[in-house]
């Protein structure tokens, strides 16, 4: 059944879309409809075309992954992390030969989608083919329009809401690290200029998500679609051309939710072409079903009550503690508070012999930084391998987190450290993996995130443990890295994701004693990346940044 809504005559005004029963309804005389709605008889080369993007579309928006199913089985519901909730949102549709659906980087991933089409346009054709056999076609094509219409609004809804929220409380492109801000411009990858471009104006960051997770809720409602389409398809057909300006790596997903929408937008173009271009009065004209039976009202209720709770409230909570106490680039850590700046490097020693300052030695340090959080950086003049990731993914492990060295290239090094505070020894990691990808934490943003390489690691016989390396006395003093983080984020994924990210792997390793009074002069002495002993005096310096540090920046380390 469809309800039928009457229109009123001229002298009174009705702003409310109009709606009509499936049957033909005459229209009003005094209201003409525009010529391309004057008959809602479907014609065959419409139903054709409507059986191809029935399934195409049908397709693109559910998960195709069982693992999807099975995660979402498996969740912690009472101990949320963000990520929980946002793969939800966020999952790979389609047919697919070529892994990932929506995340490739490059022009192979919109592959998927081409082979999606052709199974389509196939199974339109069958489905032609067997209604013209049975010389009676049953179907509804408006009813059949109107559930299909559902299904891509939500699924674009929650998607972009997901995607809207890491940018509302700005954590997706990061306030730069000290180290970056000391990155020489030449060294960074056009990708990584445009994401810092953005991170250090937090403030317009937070505008791109508010028009994001707005698009998305207004999709959430039939009456605020056409507004919440429109303005999904301006917002994400930029970042399209953006990602491909700058070589991005994040097209193929942002494509989809422009795909989406201008699905969305089909239907009310001809209103808005005769509404705006022709200046006509126009009467919008929908179609839905009469849900007027009581457990038809209160599914309906129930259902948009458990996504709006779920996707806008829980999701909003869980990233505001994701942008307080874990924000997803940074590390969570804090680091020892003692060190923390920017420091000169006066006195360098190499196997007890000192070397004098130079722009082209290859391996005395030029300066130094401690950040915020665990993390030491520090320039020499030797090329290091390249990251072209955008340092995102799910990683658990600060180690992991690798927003600090994608894109850069020159003689930047940055070392992940775990503090013996006691004996005041740091044990350093290289955050750049020596033996690529990461089979531990899919998708986590390191080196080669791509997966053709994800089973090389199993059999490395360089791969090591830190319980190899690290005694057990200053692991005991280092603690778990666990329980170091805040309560609200001590979640069931943090602790299976540090479990999983924490097996052998081949890393560059340096142990370095710390001694030092006031910060102001550090001095590091012990073995380096490459087993040489090392003598190190860094004096701390106050760089005058041209650049005003925002007030809005992602993690707390107090």
């Amino acid at each position: 059944m469809i309800s039928n809504q009457p229109s009123g005559g001229l002298n009174r005004v009705d702003s409310s879309p109009r709606t009509e029963s499936l049957r033909p309804q005459r229209p009003h005389p005094e209201r003409p409809h525009p010529k391309s709605f004057r008959s809602r008889n479907w014609t065959q080369t419409q139903k054709i075309a409507f059986r191809i993007a029935f399934i195409f579309f049908l397709a693109m928006s559910l998960p195709n992954n069982l693992g999807w199913y099975r995660d979402v089985l498996a969740l912690d519901w009472t101990n949320l992390h963000y990520r929980d909730v946002y793969d939800i949102a966020r999952f790979g549709s389609g047919l697919t030969f070529f892994g990932n659906t929506l995340f490739g980087s490059s022009l192979l991933g919109y592959a998927p989608w081409i082979i999606t089409l052709l199974v389509a346009c196939a199974g339109g054709l069958v489905w032609t083919a067997l209604v013209r056999l049975r010389k009676a076609d049953p179907a509804d094509y408006n009813l059949l329009y109107y559930w299909l219409r559902v299904v891509v609004r939500y699924r674009a809804g929650i998607g972009i809401i997901g995607f809207g929220f890491t940018k509302l409380l700005p954590t997706q492109l990061p306030y730069p690290s000290l180290g970056l801000m000391n990155t020489n411009f030449g060294d960074l990858t056009g990708q990584k200029l445009y994401w810092l471009s953005i991170g250090i104006v937090p403030w317009y960051e937070v505008f791109t998500g508010v028009v994001e997770v707005v698009a998305g809720a207004l999709l959430f409602f039939r009456k605020t679609t056409f507004l919440g389409a429109a303005l999904l398809f301006g917002a994400l057909a930029d970042i399209v051309y953006v990602n491909l300006a700058y070589d991005g790596g994040v097209h193929v997903y942002s494509s989809y939710f422009v795909l989406l929408s201008a699905f969305l937008l089909w239907y009310d173009v001809p209103f808005a072409w005769n509404l705006f271009v022709r200046e006509r009065f126009t009467v919008p004209v929908y179609h839905y079903p009469d849900l007027s039976k009581v457990w038809q009202r209160w599914t309906r209720y129930g259902l948009k009550a458990i996504t709006l709770f779920l996707f806008i409230g829980v999701l909003f909570y869980l990233q505001v503690v994701n942008f307080i106490y874990d924000p997803y680039k940074q590390p969570a850590q804090r680091g020892i508070r003692a060190l923390r700046g920017n420091y000169a490097v006066t006195d360098f020693r190499l196997n007890g012999q000192p070397i004098p300052y130079s722009l082209t030695d290859s391996t005395r340090w030029q300066e130094a930084t401690f950040e915020n959080w665990s993390t030491l950086t520090f320039k020499v003049n030797r090329p290091a391998r390249l990251d072209l990731s955008n340092g995102g993914g799910a990683p658990m492990r600060d180690l992991n987190r690798t927003f600090e060295v994608t894109g850069v290239a020159g003689g930047q090094r940055v070392f992940y450290y775990d503090a013996d505070t006691l004996n005041q020894t740091l044990y350093l990691q290289d955050k750049v993996r020596l033996n690529g990808p990461r089979d531990d934490a899919p998708g986590a943003g390191n080196p080669g995130e791509s997966g053709t390489r994800r089973k090389e690691r199993a059999k490395n016989p360089n791969a090591i443990s830190e319980k190899q390396w690290i005694p057990a006395p200053a692991r005991a003093t280092i603690g778990d890295e666990f329980t170091k983080v805040h309560p609200l984020v001590q979640t069931t994924r943090r602790r299976r994701g540090l479990v999983e990210e924490s097996k052998p792997a081949e890393r560059k390793r340096m142990i370095l004693r710390y001694q030092t009074t006031d910060g102001q002069r550090v001095v590091l002495t012990g073995i380096d990346e490459r087993k040489d002993s090392i003598y190190v005096v860094l004096d701390r310096i106050t760089r005058p940044y041209a650049l005003t540090e925002s007030t809005l920046k992602a993690g707390r380390y107090d």
